[in-house]
């Protein structure tokens, strides 16, 4: 590599890195803001506390992305909800392959979505939000380096002092944070392998308990369930030619934002399960057991007490009144006759 020239300023990634410019300005902000702000409360200025501000860093994004995941979460259970209507209006226009019933289906489907307030693509947005976020972090610190050698224009808040103070940072004075596996010795090498384990760990958990626990066994069938086996290896396998490649600093942003996947995937287990999966399983039986004991602490009968109760005197009406069904009698049958 020229250690004279950043690549990434070049060609296509150049162009794509200069339309993301604001979103890598306002991390370099982000990240001195809460590094001067550890600074102020007596750490050194040069170690840890840089990195403590790419982990507030990720947070700060978690935190920007949570309503976001909170709404596609709503919009997903919406869609599944309808998805009874959306197979109906499907079998309509089954094997109809003119324009006309194309369109025709287009059409209804989308104002089934309006009527509802369904987005198909709600589910997309938190990855579309991470995804440019994480090319910017990745940027930001690569270009880091070069920019305390003076080989590139400085970065928002990344001037050539600050990017040297960075560039010198060490994690409890073991591996640089700009070290990677290629240009590291020995001890960097070691936490750099134990991080990308720990990523590629981290990673594999959140999608095994996810298919375990979050989907349900009727759609884990045939090619479904091949897939996600095959996901559940080929990402982690990723990280590891991924992250030898990346420098530290990059590394704890990924396994700081994998952990943050995590606790958000056991959320969504909790609070928004998948429709007949484990995971909703238990949550009828957690939201049973929390309204038996609303209704216990409030002096009302429990949710068994009152069924059986409902079943007594079901039984008791059949008792009083017969078997046999009551016909529906007409009302005001003989109102408008005119005596």
């Amino acid at each position: 590599m020229n250690q004279n020239q950043f690549l990434l300023d070049s060609g296509f990634w150049g162009w794509l890195y200069k339309i993301l410019t604001p979103v890598e300005w306002l991390m370099t902000q982000i990240m001195k803001v809460v590094h001067d702000f550890f600074v102020i409360l007596g750490m050194n200025p040069v170690g840890v506390s840089w990195v403590l501000s790419i982990i507030v860093l990720v947070l700060v994004v978690h935190a920007c992305i949570l309503p976001i995941f909170y709404k596609q979460m709503l919009s997903m259970r919406k869609m599944q909800a309808l998805q009874p209507k959306m197979q109906k209006i499907q079998n309509k226009y089954k094997g109809k392959t003119d324009q006309a019933s194309k369109e025709a289906l287009s059409r209804e489907m989308m104002k089934l979505y309006q009527d509802n307030d369904a987005n198909p693509a709600g589910s997309c947005l938190p990855m579309l939000i991470q995804g440019p976020v994480f090319m910017c972090m990745f940027y930001v610190l690569s270009a880091i380096p070069y920019i305390a050698r003076g080989k590139r224009a400085t970065l928002g808040a990344f001037d050539v002092e600050t990017a040297k103070q960075f560039s010198e940072s060490k994690v409890l004075g073991l591996v640089n944070t700009t070290s990677t596996f290629g240009n590291g010795d020995l001890t960097a090498k070691i936490i750099i392998v134990v991080f990308v384990a720990l990523m590629c760990g981290c990673m594999f958990f959140m999608q095994w308990i996810n298919m375990k626990k979050n989907m349900n066994p009727a759609t884990m069938q045939g090619q479904a369930a091949t897939m996600q086996k095959t996901m559940l290896w080929i990402f982690p396998i990723m990280y590891i030619f991924s992250g030898i490649t990346m420098p530290f600093a990059v590394l704890v942003y990924w396994l700081t934002n994998n952990v943050c996947n995590l606790l958000r995937t056991f959320w969504q287990m909790r609070v928004f399960p998948t429709p007949g999966s484990p995971a909703a399983d238990a949550k009828e039986i957690r939201d049973h057991e929390k309204e038996n004991a609303r209704r216990a602490k409030a002096g009302q009968p429990s949710l068994e007490d009152e069924a059986l109760e409902k079943a007594k005197v079901e039984a008791q009406q059949k008792e009083t009144q017969g078997y046999q069904r009551q016909q529906p009698q007409r009302k005001n049958k003989n109102k408008n006759k005119k005596k």
